[in-house]
């Protein structure tokens, strides 16, 4: 069991070329021991690009970093894999002191065509994993004084998609609530809780058309990637970043604000 205090669950690192697996790179060369979340059956229906056990090798990248790193299988549209993924990452690492969940459900619909299956699945995952998760890693924090140095941070990235992506963009509006409710719920446990809208990173589900709309809907002049969302999430569980609480963020490069 390793014993810095600086351990940290992600979620969502099914795919090398995936957000998740760039915040887990990117937390690893800041010195963070890594439980990384993977469910194998989403990346199957999806058909994204990735290799033959992309969360292994994601891993082992991680370790030639330095860290320890542990795989945690789990569908979080399961009620009972939140507490699960926690408890299991505690145990072998120490405490949970960092939680970063990009995971989600994510299949396009409308308001005609999205089956009521689909809408709960989205929002177990998107939304009630989040809301699990959270409580999971609060439930096995200390109190502490006022004015105390946090003890814990807590990221999970959103989206404002809408029209045509009904049942993810409403999971998502719903994650954003839930996250800064716990800056202030859970800042006597030392909790700092933020979300990241990283606007479009193409991490291999864009069409050449949706890539060309991104970027000329980016002053910055590209589409985003991985790292730069790792770069914004590093800081925020870094000391430096420890001020910015109950805040959503967009890390975009300025998508659609020109």
């Amino acid at each position: 069991m390793t014993n810095h205090g600086k351990v940290a669950l992600v979620t969502g690192v099914g795919r090398a070329r995936s957000i998740g697996a760039g915040l887990a790179l990117g937390l690893a060369a800041d010195g963070w021991d890594l439980a990384l979340s993977h469910w194998q059956p989403y990346d199957d229906r999806l058909g994204y690009e990735r290799g033959q056990d992309d969360p292994a090798a994601v891993a082992d990248q991680c370790r030639a970093l330095g860290r320890e790193v542990m795989l945690l299988a789990g569908d979080l549209a399961d009620a009972a894999t939140p507490e699960r993924l926690v408890e299991q990452a505690a145990q072998r690492l120490g405490p949970v002191t960092g939680l970063v969940m990009s995971h989600c459900e994510g299949v396009n619909s409308s308001i005609l065509t999205t089956s009521l299956e689909s809408w709960e699945r989205h929002f177990a995952v998107n939304a009630r994993a989040v809301w699990l998760l959270i409580r999971a890693v609060a439930q096995r924090l200390p109190e502490r004084p006022p004015g105390a140095p946090p003890t814990c941070r807590i990221v999970a990235l959103t989206s404002d998609h809408t029209d045509g992506n009904l049942p993810y963009g409403a999971s998502k509006g719903a994650l954003d609530r839930i996250v800064i409710a716990a800056a202030v719920e859970l800042a006597d446990r030392g909790v700092r809780a933020n979300v990241i809208n990283p606007g479009p990173i193409d991490t291999g589900w864009m069409t050449d058309e949706v890539r060309t709309f991104g970027t000329d809907q980016t002053p910055a002049g590209r589409l985003g990637t991985p790292n730069d969302t790792a770069d914004l999430v590093r800081f925020l569980l870094s000391e430096q970043g420890g001020w910015i609480n109950g805040q959503v963020l967009y890390s975009n490069g300025g998508f659609r604000t020109a």
